[in-house]
């Protein structure tokens, strides 16, 4: 049997150039008017280099944006659950016309792609921060990020010029979506799936994946390595504490640890949408989906991006979730628990949160067994020190 397909795709759309042609795209590059990306328009031109985004072509264009935003859907019928789009200032949009090319860099100043401009657009920034993130509120971390972007969208097809140092950086953790497809048939797994997670992962975490290995072949633990709000563990130390964890309680051969280079967008049940879509062009399967998932704050319900699952047509997406409930270490079971499975009442259940391992670490407080394990917290205190 073959892995399951890439979304509304038979194969991957990687919109990386090719290797032959890439001196000349950049030369061409060098005589345009360009833009530069913020952080996570960077994280997203990857994210289409690579094929991660398959079926998008570049940007959206105002058609598109206002059907996402409306009705999850692109202007073709495609399920697509958020807005991909890059913005410019208003002195920048009246010096360009459609039709045209502008080079695009990153944030540091590098070149990275090409834009063939087919769409310029003004969006109605609180519709799409009501739309994508149920609220308004400038404390959002996501909707701050949206408020501070240019007025003017521009939509169009584009060239990505390589990853702009996401391999170089993560190395065997940076793999593409053909190279977990490649990894997942050379180790004989078909129903695969998902942990999204953008924090190192604690004892709960572990009894999650660990849970769903008893029924799958295997799990991708997939790490967001972009930008995050402040206060959160950064890439690099939760690379290595995951990997100390994987090393010391994990069979060989059940998870592969890999990463993706998007920014947070902390947009709770859409983005768990757009978590679960990518993941089907990784060659997932399913999306495993616990409490607060890719939320902030109290701006989502605990269970809101499990619920939304249900909200879907039946062939917007072919992966599909796998609800977990409140997980816990309980101290009268002797073990982690779920509130499916342990019949003890809330005082004798420690509730396990990256939030508290954070601010236990920051305190310089000791993390007991019941939050991490010790090899783990090691490579944590890395971070605080």
């Amino acid at each position: 049997m073959s892995l399951i397909s890439p979304h509304a795709s038979k194969q991957l759309h990687p919109l990386r150039v090719p290797d032959h042609l890439l001196t000349e795209r950049i030369i061409y590059a060098q005589t345009l008017p360009s833009i530069t990306l913020n952080s996570r328009e960077n994280g997203d031109l990857i994210m289409l280099g690579l094929g991660g985004f398959t079926p998008l072509e570049g940007f959206m264009g105002q058609k598109d944006w206002q059907n996402v935003c409306q009705n999850m859907h692109l202007q073709n019928g495609v399920f697509w659950p958020l807005p991909i789009t890059v913005s410019v200032s208003e002195v920048f949009a009246q010096s360009i016309q459609e039709g045209q090319d502008v080079a695009l860099k990153s944030p540091t100043g590098q070149l990275v792609g090409l834009l063939n401009i087919s769409s310029i657009y003004q969006p109605d920034k609180a519709f799409e921060a009501q739309s994508v993130y149920g609220t308004q509120d400038i404390t959002h971390p996501g909707v701050a990020v949206l408020m501070g972007q240019g007025p003017v969208n521009l939509g169009g097809k584009v060239e990505v010029f390589g990853d702009n140092g996401f391999k170089q950086h993560f190395g065997h953790h940076a793999l593409t979506p053909q190279q977990t497809r490649d990894l997942f048939s050379e180790l004989g797994w078909q129903k695969i799936a998902a942990f999204q997670t953008r924090n190192p992962m604690h004892r709960s975490h572990e009894y999650l994946v660990k849970t769903v290995l008893e029924l799958f072949d295997g799990v991708l633990i997939h790490s967001l390595l972009g930008h995050l709000k402040e206060g959160d563990v950064p890439a690099d130390i939760r690379v290595q504490a995951i990997d100390a964890l994987i090393k010391n309680y994990f069979v060989p051969n059940t998870v592969v640890h890999s990463g993706y280079p998007l920014d947070m967008r902390y947009a709770g049940p859409k983005e768990a949408l757009l978590h679960a879509l990518f993941r089907q062009n990784y060659g997932c399967t399913h999306l495993i989906v616990g409490r607060d998932h890719a939320g902030v704050g109290d701006f989502y319900s605990a269970f809101a991006a499990q619920e939304i699952f249900d909200k879907l047509n039946e062939d917007d997406l072919l992966i599909k979730p796998i609800k977990i409930d409140w997980t816990f270490y309980c101290h009268s079971c002797g073990s982690m628990a779920s509130t499916k499975t342990c019949p003890h009442d809330a005082k004798h259940r420690e509730l396990i949160s990256g939030t508290e391992v954070r601010r236990r670490l920051k305190a310089k407080e000791t993390l007991p067994a019941t939050f991490s394990r010790p090899e783990v917290v090691e490579q944590l205190y890395k971070w605080v020190n």
